[in-house]
């Protein structure tokens, strides 16, 4: 079952304030755009796709300098008071996140310790807290999904 529906683009698309949304066959388009800053980002949602032997989601972001991909995308979690949204992808005990931001801006954050996210941020340079202090809105995205496998 894809991750994202009509109805998550919807929400996604109201967090992010963005100008133009659009719905193609494979993916939804969203745009998103500051122009005080000079900035704009396209953020594209693949549902489900083919990534290679697998299907899954699919998370591309395009900047005018950058082109950043998250595959295998488990979810999300959206900030109002942030003004951003976090997607998330786990693997093997590592987490990868990309933050869009409404200010038109993003952030990649790659192969995580899955632990660094619920330990104490304190006891971290700052350069590793940054990472574990924004993957951390996902924790109960993650616990919520494990809960869910481990049931079955």
């Amino acid at each position: 079952m894809p991750v994202f529906s009509k109805q998550d683009i919807e929400k996604i698309a109201a967090c992010l304030q963005t100008q133009q949304v659009s719905y193609e066959k494979e993916y939804s388009r969203l745009k998103v755009s500051n122009p005080a800053e000079k900035r704009w980002v396209t953020l594209e949602i693949y549902p489900e796709t083919s990534l290679g032997k697998k299907r899954g989601s699919m998370i591309v972001v395009y900047s005018g300098n950058s082109h950043l991909q998250l595959h295998g995308c488990s979810g999300y979690v959206i900030s109002e008071e942030l003004g951003e949204v976090t997607f998330v992808a786990e693997s093997a005990g590592k987490l990868s996140g990309l933050v869009v931001e409404r200010e038109a801006a993003c952030s990649l954050y790659a192969n995580v310790n899955r632990d660094l996210i619920s330990g104490d941020f304190t006891k971290l340079g700052v350069e590793v807290m940054l990472s574990g202090v924004a993957l951390s809105l996902a924790e109960d995205l993650l616990e919520t999904k494990s809960s869910s496998r481990k049931k079955r």
